[in-house]
């Protein structure tokens, strides 16, 4: 499919554009989810697609990201949840939003930012960025985009899954 090929390509050009300048930060660790629809629990039919790209830089005090989609409708919020795949799990993290339901096809960007530990939440409110480290490493966190576009009730159809459209596993 040629969206999850661009999509690859883009997230190659994210985690490159992540890279660091300085060969002090080499050790540096990058993680990367492929996001989709056959992910998400339960599975739905959405067609969009997209990529995380997560670089632990400054020694572990922070993590910058980027994250990109393809074909998503009515974004309004994406977040790092803790569970392993094929489950679901509380968030800990934001990425995104939150946004205005309704706001349409999207395509590319939709956030970048770092995290640190003031921004954990759920769970691991309190807590130091390795706890979300050591998650990232163990596989045991996804991303997880949500849409709405703004009519009640929820369709639970393309462009209108606030429980999440597209989701991949933190690698």
């Amino acid at each position: 499919m040629h969206i999850a090929r661009m999509l690859s390509v883009v997230a190659l050009a994210a985690a490159a554009s992540l890279a660091p300048a300085a060969a002090a930060q080499a050790s540096d660790t990058t993680y990367v989810a492929q996001l989709s629809a056959s992910q998400e629990v339960p599975t739905n039919d959405s067609l969009a697609r997209g990529a995380t790209v997560l670089k632990v830089v400054d020694g572990g005090e922070s993590i910058e990201f980027r994250l990109i989609v393809a074909n998503l409708r009515n974004p309004v919020a994406a977040h790092i949840h803790a569970a392993p795949a094929g489950a679901n799990g509380p968030v800990v993290a934001f990425l995104h939003g939150p946004g205005a339901p309704g706001s349409g096809r999207t395509s590319g960007v939709l956030s970048t930012g770092t995290i640190t530990s003031a921004d954990l939440v759920g769970p691991l409110a309190g807590q130091s960025l390795d706890a979300l480290i050591d998650l990232l490493e163990t596989g045991g966190a996804y991303v997880n985009v949500h849409t709405n576009d703004g009519v009640a009730p929820a369709t639970g159809e393309p462009g209108d899954i606030p429980s999440g459209e597209i989701r991949g596993q933190i690698r």
